[in-house]
């Protein structure tokens, strides 16, 4: 079997830059009412008419879940109900 005399080179990496945003998922902006589905924060609203209709549509599709609107001023969450 004859040798091999082919070089390998290897190109090295330039170097990345630093980008302003980190990269993965951005924490949304949150309001006062916070919907929480099955205790994880879905979404957030300006007044508890909004969150509690919203709440109520996704309980009225997902019966099984856990849904509450959470007042993040005065420290409540109230449990939405089928």
């Amino acid at each position: 079997m004859a040798g091999r005399s082919e070089t390998l080179t290897v190109k090295k990496r330039e170097p990345v830059e630093e980008t302003a945003e980190p990269v993965g998922q951005k924490r949304p902006t949150l309001q006062r009412y916070r919907l929480q589905v099955d205790r994880q924060t879905k979404s957030s609203f300006d007044t508890l008419e909004a969150a509690e209709k919203a709440g109520k549509a996704i309980k009225k599709s997902f019966p099984v879940v856990q849904v509450a609107v959470y007042d993040a001023v005065g420290n409540e969450s109230k449990t939405i109900s089928a």
